[in-house]
């Protein structure tokens, strides 16, 4: 039995693969491994990752070839194999969480990351990176308390008797309406169940707090006497939300914060505003009358304020808590709130840029310093610009000053339209698209915007630091 069957296996035909001289054309793992243009990638990426990645490589060539003619020698296929790993990394290199230049004209562009920190905010991280005083008390030896700096801040900034930090505005959202309304009923305005970026819902957040919505008047008006009219025994919360990214005009009505809260109170209930944007000053002059200033909001009697830190009040991302001590003290004794909580370095930023705020160095401030820069300053540092990079290009290159408009973004100012200085980019042998995709391929990534057939920089959001980068990957366009 046992020769009849070894000669059985003996004789069966061997796989497709071994007999195809295309697939053995394609290079072994081995000899990827050993090629010279992968080598330093030994080094940099690690041997048993990058085998990973030769074994997929060599995988997908195999899948290709399958049946089909030889489309070049050993040589070339190895040179396409390599080729291939290079890519992969590439691609896993602008996957990853990097610096930009930020030249669309969006100030609080959501998608790259909202507002800049300042260099002190910066440099705050980076102190507390390491081992820091997250909750120790240095001058008594003792625990300390998480973010304590910062809630004192946002008392003193805001006039509220206390204050909370959690990790953003929907955790804010999420927690208030767990701790004040749960099984009971919370009423809203039609007109502001917002959906924002990230299908983001405010029907959603107060469905998994527990509460029950409560619609009252329409999308374009709403009365006092609609908020009494939905009152009941169940009632445990008024909740005001600002649309941040939109807004309704013409026929519209809506009571004042102040009268809410009036209502709220006569009937024994809290009045809850989610605020949005975290706008601690008067912007009116630049455009954004509108947003609610947080200490206004209190001063008009809501109880309980939430807002975010990384929108116009320009730090990291968090969602910032003001209001009564009795709302505060119950939302920190509520286990929610040890999952929603911010950790050390957003805190490090939200100090420092708080700070900054209680000084009126609003000029220290990214956000708040690229909003406010003048129409002038912008003209004038576009056409400097521009004179570099005439000096420094050919004829293939063309560029252009035009007018346009910047954009607040983040869910913040829809209606603010802040007049800028375009430099609009053409090319005699590229297309708009392929300009735009060489510059976000370049060492520090340029996003920009197409229009018109064209590729617009805009440079209210460049630094000055970044011109000669964002110089550097243009001139690249001539190569």
């Amino acid at each position: 039995m046992l020769p009849r069957n070894r000669n059985r296996l003996e004789t069966m035909p061997k796989p497709a693969t071994s007999r195809d001289p295309n697939l053995r054309a394609i290079p072994s793992v081995d000899q990827l491994l050993r090629a010279e243009g992968v080598a330093q990638l030994r080094s940099s990426r690690g041997v048993s990752p990058l085998t990973t990645v030769a074994r997929r490589v060599t995988a997908e060539m195999r899948d290709e070839l399958q049946g089909q003619g030889l489309p070049g020698t050993k040589e070339q296929l190895l040179a396409e194999a390599v080729q291939r790993i290079h890519t992969h990394y590439q691609r896993e290199t602008l996957a990853m969480l990097r610096r930009v230049i930020n030249a669309t004209g969006v100030i609080l562009h959501t998608n790259l990351g909202r507002a800049p920190l300042s260099q002190a905010a910066r440099a705050a991280v980076q102190q507390a990176a390491g081992y820091c005083t997250l909750e120790y008390d240095a001058a008594e030896g003792t625990r300390g308390k998480r973010g304590g700096q910062v809630e004192q801040l946002l008392v003193e900034l805001t006039g509220a008797e206390a204050a909370l930090v959690v990790n953003n505005c929907a955790a804010a959202a999420l927690l208030i309406l767990t701790v004040l309304a749960a099984a009971g009923e919370t009423i809203v305005s039609r007109g502001e169940l917002v959906e924002i970026g990230g299908d983001f819902r405010v029907p959603d957040v107060m469905s998994n707090s527990g509460t029950v919505m409560v619609e009252v008047g329409s999308t374009n008006r709403t009365r006092l006497a609609d908020y009494k009219k939905a009152m009941n025994a169940e009632t445990r919360l008024i909740l005001r939300v600002h649309p941040s990214n939109y807004r309704i005009v013409g026929f519209t009505d809506s009571p004042k914060l102040s009268e809410l809260a009036a209502l709220a109170h006569e009937a024994g209930l809290s009045l809850y505003e989610d605020a949005g944007s975290g706008v601690l000053n008067d912007l009116s002059e630049f455009g954004l009358g509108d947003e609610p200033i947080i200490k206004e909001s209190l001063a008009a009697g809501a109880d309980v304020v939430s807002f975010s830190g990384d929108k116009l009040l320009g730090a990291t991302q968090a969602g910032l808590i003001v209001g009564r001590s009795e709302i505060i003290d119950r939302l920190r004794r509520h286990s929610l709130y040890r999952a929603l909580r911010v950790d050390k370095l957003s805190l490090a930023a939200l100090g420092v840029t708080l700070e900054a705020h209680r000084r009126g160095a609003f000029e220290e401030i990214p956000a708040l310093q690229i909003l406010t820069q003048t129409t002038a300053t912008i003209a004038s540092r576009t056409k400097k610009f521009f004179n570099k990079l005439y000096k420094n290009t050919t004829e293939d290159l063309i560029a252009n000053l035009v007018s346009g408009e910047s954009a607040v973004g983040g869910g913040s100012g829809p209606n603010v339209h802040l007049p800028t200085t375009l430099l609009a980019i053409k090319h005699a042998r590229l297309t708009a698209d392929e300009i735009e995709s060489k510059l976000r391929h370049s060492p520090v990534p340029v996003i920009a915007r197409i229009a018109d057939g064209q590729v617009l920089l805009d440079l209210r959001t460049v630094a000055t630091e970044e011109e000669p980068e964002l110089l550097k990957a243009l001139i690249a366009l001539e190569t």
